[in-house]
């Protein structure tokens, strides 16, 4: 299966991408496939059945919101996120909902929009199904699976998955692939990233949007440090990013260099992304929203502690290096294993964004391909077996310090890595399988269930 880089950094809204933003894309996409079959004016009534993971953490996630925004006719990454709760209430009050923002239909919350708790689909975890009527006559029906980052496969799509065509000119299904290529090519990671890319859009065009990207990041970073107050959702959670970043503010140039004191500033970014992400606010995917605060939160502290215009060029050039690295890295991932929380637990979301974000800056440090290797290998091999067991269904404990464990993780093996000429025992593919394997084993009350671990044994006040 053909991946871009642009697949696996998506602009779109908080809390979940697996279950907020996808299942907002496959509601959108149902409306669509009625319009293609000229059954969107026929209908006068919808249903949605929500399955698995989707159902036993769907209201802590907000899936139920981005089902009915889908239905709108709303997508992740142009949604105006401040007039959601004004949408819900009218739909609520009205028991009216505008398909694809044309047509009116009947719906009643409790009678359509069903939450199967102790059914899951076999095809995946994050399962929903859409079914269109017109009085009781049932026009049409079809299944959606959430598989993990915002990607989503209707069911037709889901049974061919792998044998969609491969349209990227130097494709690569390991890692071991990924770096024979660069060899052969002479390439860096991201050079063979760009290559591909280029089958999509032009080269500049993959540069703007990458930096559109970070952008959009670092966006999320400087209003996570502004917002206080409570986060929704019942934990009563309380913002702490603003504090921090007004604490932080206050350090000398000398302080703020010293010793560990930089990493309180990798925590804060980390902090303020994922606490906009619980908020419903507008972040990157990267390549998950439960992980989304990792990557931003290593390129800031690359492009605020590190980068030097005199060694290492123009910023945004630096930046879309770090980015292109980091998307290659997460399409191993998400090739051979998974970054679906609800497939195996929070290693394929913080884990993956931990991989991700010590490749990329590894790479933008100098780093060799083997070095590059090394430290995505490292940033993994240490997040191996980690569940997803989020308190309330909600993405917010222990999901926002997970955030900052992650990426000062990935600094710590981007540093490990270059400290060392590259070489080293465990391959980055054994350690995406050793994943796999390990969310094979893992039991399904630890995989974004909310029916284990924190989410049972801590005391909810």
């Amino acid at each position: 299966m053909s991946i871009s880089v642009f697949e696996l950094f998506k602009i779109g809204v908080g809390p979940s991408s697996s279950h907020t933003v996808g299942p907002m894309v496959a509601a959108r996409q149902f409306v669509q496939d009625l319009a293609s079959r000229e059954q969107l004016q026929k209908t006068d009534r919808v249903r949605v059945h929500l399955y698995g993971s989707l159902a036993l953490t769907g209201i802590g996630h907000g899936t139920d919101m981005a089902v009915l925004m889908g239905l709108l006719g709303e997508a992740p990454d142009t949604i105006d996120v401040d007039t959601i709760d004004e949408k819900m209430a009218q739909i609520e009050q009205d028991h009216k909902l505008l398909l694809s923002g044309d047509h009116n239909v009947e719906f009643i919350r409790d009678r359509d929009l069903l939450f199967h708790n102790d059914e899951f689909l076999p095809q995946h975890a994050n399962g929903m199904t859409c079914q269109a009527y017109r009085g009781e006559e049932l026009l049409f029906e079809r299944s959606y699976f959430s598989i993990g980052g915002g990607f989503v496969l209707s069911e037709e799509d889901f049974a061919h998955k792998d044998q969609i065509a491969t349209l990227l000119p130097f494709d690569f299904s390991s890692g071991t692939q990924l770096m024979e290529l660069c060899d052969k090519h002479g390439w860096s990671i991201a050079d063979l990233a760009m290559e591909n890319e280029k089958a999509f859009r032009s080269e500049q065009e993959v540069k703007d949007n990458l930096w559109q990207i970070w952008e959009v990041m670092d966006a999320s970073i400087q209003r996570g440090c502004r917002q206080g107050g409570v986060l929704p959702g019942g934990l009563n959670v309380r913002r702490r990013a603003s504090e921090l970043y007004r604490e932080l503010s206050k350090q000398t140039e000398e302080e703020r260099n010293h010793g560990l004191a930089i990493l309180d500033w990798v925590s804060l970014f980390a902090l303020a992304v994922n606490e906009e992400n619980a908020a419903r606010g507008r972040i990157v995917t990267a390549p998950t929203n439960g992980a989304a605060g990792v990557i931003p939160a290593v390129v800031a502290y690359y492009v605020q502690f590190v980068h030097d215009p005199k060694e290492h060029g123009d910023l945004k050039d630096q930046v879309v290096k770090f980015l292109l690295t980091a998307g290659a890295i997460g399409m191993l991932f998400k090739k051979n294993a998974s970054i679906s929380a609800a497939e195996v637990g929070c290693q394929g979301e913080i884990g993956v964004a931990c991989s991700m974000a010590s490749a990329g800056l590894a790479a933008v440090q100098g780093g060799s391909n083997q070095q590059i290797e090394n430290a995505a290998e490292i940033g993994m091999e240490h997040n191996l077996g980690l569940t997803c067991d989020p308190i309330g269904g909600l993405v917010q404990v222990p999901c926002i310090e997970r955030n900052t464990m992650g990426a000062v993780k990935a600094i710590n093996a981007a540093r490990l890595a270059l400290r060392g000429d590259g070489a080293h025992i465990v391959p980055l593919d054994s350690v995406i399988e050793t994943m796999r394997q390990t969310g094979i084993d893992m039991q399904s009350k630890y995989k974004e269930t909310s029916l284990g671990g924190l989410a049972v044994n801590a005391v909810n006040c």
